[in-house]
């Protein structure tokens, strides 16, 4: 071909979108953290489905949640979580209006009754997909509490004083509800068969938890650390293999900025020298868990905060991260704010940028969503409920028994990471040579096998060069078109990426 011709052929490629591949770069050797894993939680619309739904519509939500089996033309049939959050509740249920919770599908059960018995008959639906999920092979699960049972805490309630920063729990008490918290933990793991590998006992403790939208209370530093003494104490006792996380901070600024009597807490709580360090009790994780809310948006601020976080972090090499709960709050132009639930790929490209940033950027072992299920019109779930009736759609006294159930893109783009990224897989170095704008990949590794997930925020399509000395094995896409789909994009030298998408590829090295 005369140079001439060849430079126009060029430009009409690269016009096209299919020429100039970049090189994806895979450095194995450069590795960082040690993956936990993938989660979300139960709270608290199991309650009803998992007791009163159809068992055929109980099975398929918790195939889409948990299965890792593979259909007959190799489609994931769900995004294999590997860990599961059930929330222990402090008894609003058992107050009914008196709890001052409206939303019934808010409120929680307690199995201890007012009489200090047990009623292990509780938690029907809630325990029909603890069973589900480890019957499809999740083999993590936490435990978390938002309240302290109504009858120890100080207002009656399973939410705070207005104005109070302290755990609403009564003095005294707090030996009872640490008692109570491993009674759970204990029977489950005694009855049940489900051995809940963490336990969380406070979540968000910077908010104000005074209005009555659903349980929760406040917590001072001081609070979660004669809190976590207790536990630790109890778990030992016990000889309960289960370990503390604490944090479950309501921003990820509250982990190394002070904030009122709870901010700081890296240093506060993992600190040598701190007063309040509990390091050394034996029943506690080396970990800290955080939230990303409020800090996805602007990009900048996505950036510059886990920036602060990471270099936090570095400071405590030992200690692991979470990224524990998230789902859309704060506003930006891609997605508009929480209202309004998203089924299509907007959300699931704004969250799938959010889960890289926190996987590469603060190196976080375990990344979490909030509820699993959302029977409300608001981008706070994976899975959607409704009545399937478009005049009364969100009709949650309908839904108690029966509804309509609906994946999300954001739930099969969770999947290219929570099916493949298996717990204990190793984070390495990889990058995008020449690949300029919203293009980003992740890789992981364990042994010869490696897991990478690109997602192209562009309309167009990228073409990428593929590394000498790696077998591409399988390839999945989320897009507008596609649920986590095998595909086959890839020649033995490129791979191509379409726009608007997210496309996980396993594979092998063949030499190491």
């Amino acid at each position: 071909m005369k140079p001439f011709y060849l430079l126009c052929w060029l430009l009409f490629s690269s016009s096209m979108g299919f020429l100039y591949a970049q090189q994806i770069v895979l450095e194995p050797s450069k590795a960082y953290q040690t993956m936990v894993g993938f989660g979300a939680s139960d709270a608290w619309r199991t309650q009803f489905v998992g007791e009163n739904w159809p068992i055929e519509k109980r099975n398929q939500i918790a195939d889409w949640l948990f299965s890792r089996d593979i259909d007959e033309n190799g489609n994931p049939k769900g995004i294999g979580l590997s860990l599961w959050r059930f929330c222990i509740g402090a008894g609003s249920t058992e107050q009914g209006e008196e709890s001052d919770i409206v939303n019934e599908w808010r409120r929680s059960e307690s199995f201890l009754d007012p009489d200090g018995t047990y009623d292990w008959s509780k938690y029907v639906g809630q325990k029909w997909f603890l069973q589900a999920a480890k019957e499809r092979g999740v083999d993590q699960f936490l435990a978390f509490s938002l309240s302290a049972p109504v009858q120890y805490t100080i207002n009656g309630k399973a939410y705070s004083i207005k104005g109070d920063e302290r755990l609403n729990l009564k003095p005294g008490k707090y030996d009872d509800y640490a008692k109570y918290l491993v009674d759970v933990i204990e029977y489950f793991h005694e009855h049940e068969g489900i051995s809940f590998d963490y336990l969380s006992p406070n979540n968000e403790p910077q908010w104000d938890w005074s209005n009555p939208g659903q349980e929760g209370s406040a917590a001072t530093n001081e609070d979660l650390y004669l809190m976590t003494s207790y536990l630790s104490r109890e778990l030992d006792r016990r000889n309960l293999k289960t370990r503390i996380v604490l944090g479950e901070t309501g921003e990820l600024n509250h982990l190394f900025e002070e904030y009122k009597s709870t901010g700081d807490q890296i240093s506060t709580f993992f600190e040598p020298t701190s007063p309040l360090y509990i390091g050394s009790m034996s029943a506690v994780a080396h970990t800290i868990s955080g939230h990303s809310y409020f800090t996805t948006w602007p990009i900048d601020t996505l950036n510059a905060v886990r920036h602060e976080l990471a270099e936090k972090l570095a400071e405590y090499p030992d200690l692991g991260y979470w990224q524990s709960e998230y789902c859309i709050l704060e506003e930006s132009p891609e997605i508009g704010n929480g209202h309004k639930r998203d089924l299509g790929m907007p959300t699931a490209l704004y969250v799938g940028r959010v889960i890289h940033a926190d996987l590469t950027m603060t190196n976080a072992t375990s990344w979490q969503w909030w509820t699993a299920l959302t029977t409300w019109d608001f981008k706070d779930g994976l899975i959607y409920l409704d009545t399937g009736d478009p005049s009364d759609l969100f009709n949650r006294d309908r839904m108690k028994t029966d509804g309509d159930c609906h994946t999300s893109k954001l739930m099969w783009a969770l999947g290219n990471y929570s099916r493949f990224i298996e717990p204990g897989m190793e984070r390495f170095e990889a990058s995008l040579e020449g690949v300029k704008g919203e293009v980003s990949i992740s890789a992981y590794q364990r042994d010869s096998e490696f897991v990478l997930v690109l997602t192209n925020h562009k309309d167009k399509a990228e073409v990428l060069s593929l590394p000498k000395g790696v077998e591409i094995i399988g390839e999945y896409l989320t897009s507008s078109s596609h649920d986590l789909s095998k595909v086959d994009l890839s020649d033995d030298k490129s791979i191509q990426l379409p726009g608007r998408s997210l496309l996980t590829i396993t594979g092998r090295f063949d030499e190491r």
